[in-house]
């Protein structure tokens, strides 16, 4: 092999290596977060949580977080 084409064959495969490495990037975790200005343990703070978890998309690749207040 000349030193041409090893030089060649190298910038090609320098030029590819990148290309390679970036494109199997894992989906990021999706966060979704409420805060809740009633009580945790409400008949209606309950409700409005099932609402409010019912109209999420069912995802693998998401959590979700809620906060309540602590008054009573």
């Amino acid at each position: 092999m000349k030193r041409r084409e090893f030089i060649t064959l190298m910038g090609g495969a320098a030029a590819a290596w990148p290309l390679a490495a970036r494109a199997q990037q894992p989906e990021r975790m999706r966060r979704v977060g409420a805060l809740m200005t009633l009580a945790a343990d409400g008949a209606v703070a309950q409700a409005r949580n099932a609402a409010f978890l019912q109209g999420l998309p069912k995802s693998t690749r998401m959590t979700q977080n809620g906060r309540w207040a602590n008054r009573s």
